[in-house]
C-alpha cells in the first residue's frame, strides 16, 4: 500500500485520519461561509491552520486547499514524502478535530455521519485523545512550529539558529510560499474525493470560488 510518509513513518490510513481531516475541513468551511455572510474582515485570522503560529495569516480558502492537497497525497496511488506543509496540516487537523470532539461532540458526530466513509469506532470512545495521539505517533520534528521564532531576529542570527537546529532552507521555503497564496489551485474538487460527498464537494467549490 502506498501512502504519505513523514520521515520514515507512514501516516496511517485509518478512520482517525479521515475523521481529523473531515472535521477540520468542515469547521473551516463553515467559518468561511459565516464570515462572508456577515461581511467579516477578510484579513481576520481563522481556520484550522491558525494552530500553527507561522501560518495564522493563511486565508481560509487556501487552508482548505492545503488540506485537500495533503489528503490527496495521503490516499493517492503513489508514495509521497511529506513536506513541512503536509506536516503542519496533519498536526493542525488532528488538534482541531480533537478539540471539536471534546467541546461539540454532537456536531462532530453529525459531520462524520454525513461523510462518504464510516467510522469503525464509537465517536464517544476516546476519539479526541486518539486523534491527538495520531500526529504525535509519527516521526515529526515539528519544524513548522519553531519557524515563527525567527521572524523578529536579524537575518544572520536567524540563519545561525536554523543551522544549529538543522533546519533545511529548502523545506522552510515551502512555508513562506503559502503565505502569498490567495486562491485555490485547479483540481480542488478532485483532491477532495473520499473526504467529502459529491454534494459537499460542489458546495465547497462554490464557497471557495466566491
Amino acid at each position: 500500500m502506498t501512502m504519505l510518509t513523514i520521515c520514515s513513518d507512514p501516516l496511517p490510513r485509518t478512520d482517525l485520519t479521515y475523521a481529523a481531516f473531515r472535521a477540520s475541513f468542515h469547521e473551516t468551511l463553515e467559518r468561511l461561509v459565516l464570515a462572508r455572510q456577515f461581511d467579516q474582515d477578510p484579513w481576520q485570522n481563522f481556520g484550522f491552520l491558525t494552530r500553527v503560529p507561522f501560518l495564522q495569516s493563511v486565508p481560509p480558502q487556501v487552508q482548505l486547499d492545503l488540506l485537500a492537497e495533503t489528503w490527496h497525497r495521503h490516499v493517492c496511488s503513489e508514495t509521497h514524502v511529506a513536506s513541512l506543509i503536509d506536516e503542519a496540516v496533519i498536526f493542525a487537523a488532528c488538534e482541531t478535530a480533537a478539540r471539536m470532539a471534546r467541546v461539540n461532540l454532537e456536531e462532530f458526530s453529525d459531520v462524520l455521519e454525513r461523510g462518504p466513509q464510516r467510522l469503525v469506532r464509537d465517536v464517544q470512545g476516546g476519539l479526541a485523545e486518539a486523534m491527538k495521539q495520531l500526529h504525535m505517533a509519527v516521526d515529526c520534528e515539528g519544524d513548522f512550529l519553531v519557524i515563527s521564532q525567527f521572524e523578529d531576529l536579524p537575518p544572520d542570527e536567524a540563519r545561525r539558529m536554523k543551522s544549529e537546529l538543522c533546519l533545511e532552507e529548502e523545506r522552510l521555503d515551502e512555508l513562506f510560499d503559502v503565505l502569498g497564496r490567495w486562491r485555490v489551485a485547479p483540481g480542488f474538487g478532485r483532491r477532495l474525493e473520499g473526504l467529502l460527498s459529491e454534494r459537499e464537494i460542489r458546495h465547497a467549490l462554490q464557497v471557495v470560488s466566491d
